[in-house]
């Protein structure tokens, strides 16, 4: 209970370590987004600044430090602001938008990439002195070799413009109505590329990663004590050694499931797929202020949650851990 208490109370401090980054960097920043809005609002009098500031919560007129209050009780309340580039949409409404595109493509990639790779790299490792092992080992660090988003455009081109058997882009077809079962279809349709980039890139990572930890593992007298005893094999591999090799693997797996809400930044652009990394990259392009401060927070508070899982789940696969101090 000790550790679990522990990693909740670091939490929810380097949480608010975030959210308080979150707020004083933009303002830091050189320039005005209210008078860069304006730029933009041809024949716009500028005599109106103050009322775009008004509008979009831009306002100056108090101090920092009430500021940062406002902004402390509004973060807690869910308001983030409204968009720029948007209005009068929220910056929550946008968000809603493009998170479960970005959810369902990225972490689903990452978790089925993540579980291939780990179960062949234990496959690797246990049969290492194997043909089939060492050509995998070769295959996995050459595909790993290659930029996803060059692999990306790789299959657009040959998959896609060549034999069009996949759209370009997109994540839908706009012709269909939404939520039928003809839409269900062109989405999995615009999503095979992007899916079949993430994976293939990222499956020689997880598979490279568990056959060394593997390795190390098998090198362990525990091991050896235990196939001396007789013990059956399979038994050996998953209990004894796959088990305790996999413990880095599910930390670096929680890490990259927190950054995978901030989108695959050049995964998204190559494929122009909507989702958090896309918008973001817009949010940049149109100086999107209250947009890009969203996500930010998002993407850290996606990344310190995921560590906090991983943590627990390390916890449970090795009760260790909780004893570490004693």
């Amino acid at each position: 209970m000790k550790y679990f208490l522990r990693k909740l109370g670091m939490l929810a401090f380097t949480l608010f370590v975030s959210i308080s980054i979150n707020f004083f960097i933009p303002r830091l920043m050189p320039g005005d987004p209210a008078r860069a809005l304006l730029d933009k609002m041809e024949g716009l009098p500028p005599e109106q600044i103050e009322s775009v500031r008004a509008a979009f919560g831009l306002d100056t007129g108090d101090s920092l430090l009430v500021q940062y209050g406002k902004y402390l009780g509004n973060t807690l309340r869910g308001d983030l602001g409204v968009s720029f580039s948007r209005f009068p949409m929220p910056v929550t409404q946008v968000l809603r938008i493009a998170i479960p595109w970005t959810i369902g493509l990225l972490a689903l990639c990452m978790v089925i990439s993540f579980a291939l790779g780990t179960a062949i790299g234990i496959a690797a490792a246990w049969k290492r002195e194997t043909r089939l092992a060492s050509f995998s080992v070769g295959l996995f660090s050459f595909i790993r070799s290659f930029p996803y988003f060059w692999l990306g455009l790789i299959f657009i081109y040959f998959f896609a413009f060549r034999l069009r058997l996949f759209p370009i882009g997109g994540a839908y077809a706009v012709t269909e109505t939404r939520g039928s079962a003809a839409w269900w279809l062109s989405v999995l349709r615009h999503g095979t590329l992007p899916a079949l980039t993430i994976c293939v890139s990222s499956i020689g990572g997880w598979m490279l990663m568990m056959r060394n930890n593997m390795i190390n593992v098998l090198a362990e007298d525990y091991i050896t004590v235990a196939l001396a005893k007789g013990l059956p094999l399979r038994r050996v591999k998953a209990l004894y050694a796959a088990k305790n090799a996999i413990l880095p693997s599910v930390t670096g797996f929680a890490m990259s499931l927190g950054f995978v809400v901030g989108g695959g930044l050049l995964t998204e652009m190559v494929f122009s797929y909507p989702g958090v990394g896309y918008m973001l990259y817009q949010a940049v392009n149109a100086k999107d202020y209250p947009l890009m401060q969203a996500i930010f927070l998002f993407i850290a508070a996606a990344v310190l949650v995921a560590n906090f899982i991983a943590d627990i789940a390390v916890m449970i696969l090795d009760p260790r851990v909780r004893d570490g101090a004693a």
